[in-house]
């Protein structure tokens, strides 16, 4: 169970995990050592799980952003994992989630361009056994992202 400090360290963390475990400490009020111990704890306890540098999608050159709802034919499904299995292999996937509704998954995928996203829907997306149906949505512009839970 969270207490108020280990929500205080996991709020700071999300801001910014360069921080040193000391100046994390200093903002929560607490020494050094028992923070490091709960950054321990909390890494174990597969609450923190991952470090990671966010890039900006555009500076990198994918500045198509899609989101795809994917039916599955009634064959399909009975190869659930066949199909999680190609998703996970495709890195244009960000994220891929299964629905309740008259979709299955929704899928946010990045793109060069809409015509990387055209060969990626016509060469891999499309292609995977039991895709029945695939409705894709461009971004046109992003109001708010974040990674920060409220914690």
């Amino acid at each position: 169970m969270l207490d108020s400090s280990d929500r205080k360290i996991l709020t700071i963390m999300q801001r910014d995990a360069t921080l040193s475990t000391a100046e994390i400490a200093e903002r929560v009020g607490m020494s050094q050592s028992p923070c490091w111990r709960r950054i321990q704890r909390l890494r174990e306890g597969g609450y923190i799980r991952g470090e990671v540098a966010l890039l900006d999608r555009s500076k990198v050159g994918l500045n198509a952003q899609i989101f795809a709802q994917v039916k599955l034919s009634a064959h399909g499904r009975t190869h659930l994992d066949e199909f999680s299995a190609a998703i996970r292999g495709f890195p244009e996937v960000l994220e891929c989630f299964v629905l309740m509704g008259p979709v299955d998954f929704l899928l946010r995928i990045v793109a060069e361009d809409i015509n990387a996203y055209e060969r990626f829907f016509f060469e891999k997306l499309s292609r995977v056994p039991g895709v029945q149906e695939v409705n894709s949505v461009v971004a046109l512009s992003e109001i708010k992202a974040t990674t920060e839970l409220p914690l």
